[in-house]
């Protein structure tokens, strides 16, 4: 039997700034069964009903993180949201919260960009061993401390419900942090010294208000809430080991 295909109406936040004065929704009907995504509700709106629609995407298996939107006000990835889920109501589609638009349904990423690279999400060593020495290996445990921390996929949804980032873009935001404490807490790394002056900033860990909002839409469960909490006991003891052991506080 051939499944029923039904529509829905697609209300979509459009903005170029170079011609708008402001944001305006704009309206479509889409075609869809059971297993359209709202991902695919807008790729059938640029490619049948109107090709200037901006957006992101990629993998549309919800793996890279590109197609964060704003779906009827909550952020989710558009791949992995479905369009029968808001049947028979219209569905509002925006770009993410708290983030400038470049056109349409695309943010500009620059702000977490910069901020992603300024904590070297990365591997330091302060001498690597030489090849013939073998791999660094680590013990079930040690792998348990990052690797929850390790899924996220930088989409930003976590951004997007962040009520401290639309107060405060300076702000380092719960992703940033949740992948600086996947390093920090990694057994092979030796570079929480330089990621510490990051955490214990203003805008660091202590910004955060714990509202929880990023870990109930993070779509890997990364949890970027309970790495906060675990960067601000690491960020007090940082602090109390100083008066202890000045020298060495950020490397215990």
């Amino acid at each position: 039997m051939t499944e029923q295909r039904r529509e829905i109406e697609i209300e979509v936040l459009r903005y170029h700034p170079e011609k708008d004065k402001a944001p305006y929704y704009q309206s479509y009907t889409v075609p869809f069964s059971d297993d359209t995504s709202v991902l695919q509700g807008l790729q059938y709106i640029k490619d049948q009903l109107d090709g200037s629609l901006t957006f992101r995407w990629s993998c549309r298996m919800a793996v890279c993180g590109s197609c964060g939107k704003m779906v009827d006000g909550i952020p989710h990835l558009s791949c992995k949201t479905f369009l029968r889920d808001y049947y028979p109501r219209k569905v509002r589609v925006e770009p993410l919260n708290h983030f400038p638009i470049v056109r349409d349904l695309a943010v500009d990423q620059s702000d977490f960009l910069q901020k992603l690279a300024s904590i070297k999400p990365y591997i330091i060593r302060k001498k690597e061993k030489p090849l013939s020495e073998g791999t660094y290996l680590q013990t079930p445990a040690e792998l348990a401390r990052y690797k929850q921390f390790s899924s996220c996929i930088n989409c930003m949804l976590c951004y997007a419900a962040c009520p401290q980032y639309g107060l405060n873009p300076k702000f380092a935001g719960p992703a940033i942090l949740s992948l600086l404490h996947r390093y920090n807490a990694d057994s092979r790394d030796e570079g929480k010294a330089e990621r510490m002056p990051f955490v214990n900033a203003e805008d660091g860990v202590w910004g955060c208000t714990l509202v929880g909002y990023c870990s109930e839409v993070c779509p890997k469960k990364v949890d970027p809430a309970n790495a906060v909490n675990q960067n601000k006991v690491n960020s007090t003891m940082d602090y109390f080991l100083r008066f202890m052991s000045p020298r060495g506080a950020a490397n215990s």
